[in-house]
């Protein structure tokens, strides 16, 4: 049933969810086969503690257990398994990685401009071929990543330590209950605290230039679809609709209403992820956003089955080795 067919896998190990990715090698170019999402939230308090909790820890493994199961189903040549934020700044991190590969999984952590690298490769994946600049984001859950390059030519990338799952557990503690004009009071806190992070990064992102705005991953994906189902443009993220949506977003939650694109199990981040988005809005002056469906996962196959076939290097990336598959 397999003979002859090459196929790949990938394991994105985010703060906020875990995903996989099997994709197989077709006349030169990737056809997905698998594809797998979890809320693992394995940067839970990290800034806090500096620990995976060990909930989160339980959960982490769990997660990683049943990706095992899935690609032991396929006969992989290769696999990637990548630690983003909280394995990068956790103190227990090295643990959690020798727990993963008790399990068969070898787990490598990248730095947050690795991880820049492999999202606008996953984001460009998915779009035609261009000479103009693009301006390509990803909110995670701990961190944010900006890249803005022409082709696969990237003119400035950039981490930042600012994320969806941090922002909330530092101004919307998840256990407490307020009405809404309290959420309104650290909705503000929580923008202006934002806006300071990316006001760092915003004079080079001008002199950059761009003329497109891409943004990737589970924040962007849930502000999309709130701005879509409430009439507020398809397939974009605008800065008019996330200000015109603050009460809205802030009854949905001390209320506990139901929004129109929202689906419950993103409830605990719409705050964060609104202050983190318009933030980032605010300080690059971007009035409407594109949503792209690709992201990490998707270059880190793209460089996977590349490197594979073309023998291409990648420079100025330093990027960690893939584990063979076991048999």
């Amino acid at each position: 049933m397999w003979l002859f067919r090459v196929m790949y896998a990938c394991i994105d190990l985010g703060s906020n969810s875990f995903h996989l990715l099997i994709g197989e090698w077709v006349e030169g170019r990737i056809e997905v086969i698998e594809r797998c999402s979890e809320k693992v939230q394995l940067g839970e308090n990290v800034g806090a503690t500096g620990s995976i909790s060990p909930e989160a820890f339980a959960r982490g493994l769990e997660c990683l257990r049943h990706f095992k199961a899935l690609m032991d189903k396929y006969p992989l040549e290769q696999y990637w398994a990548l630690g983003t934020n909280a394995l990068r700044v956790t103190n227990n991190a090295a643990d959690f990685i020798a727990a993963a590969a008790e399990l068969g999984i070898e787990v490598s952590t990248i730095s947050g401009v690795q991880e820049a690298v492999l999202v606008y490769a996953g984001v460009i994946t998915g779009l035609p071929r261009t000479d103009i600049n693009r301006l390509v984001i990803d909110i995670g859950g701990g961190s944010t990543e900006v890249i803005i390059g022409k082709g696969h030519q990237r003119l400035l990338t950039s981490s930042l330590a600012i994320g969806s799952v941090a922002w909330r557990d530092r101004f919307f503690d998840i256990q407490m209950t307020s009405d809404a004009a309290t959420l309104l009071e650290r909705m503000r806190d929580g923008l202006r605290a934002a806006e300071a992070v990316f006001a760092e990064t915003a004079p080079a992102i001008k002199r950059a230039g761009w003329e497109e705005v891409y943004a990737s991953s589970g924040t962007s994906k849930m502000l999309m679809l709130i701005c879509l189902e409430n009439g507020h443009g398809s397939g974009v993220i605008q800065r008019s609709a996330l200000q015109d949506l603050r009460e809205q977003f802030a009854r949905c939650i001390a209320e506990g209403q139901e929004l129109a694109g929202m689906k419950e199990g993103r409830r605990d981040l719409l705050l964060a992820g609104w202050s983190v988005m318009l933030a980032l809005m605010n300080a690059y002056n971007i009035e409407t956003i594109n949503f792209s469906p690709t992201a990490l996962r998707e270059g880190m196959l793209d460089f996977l089955a590349k490197d594979k076939h073309t023998m291409r290097l990648v420079k100025n990336s330093d990027l960690p080795e893939v584990s063979q598959a076991s048999d």
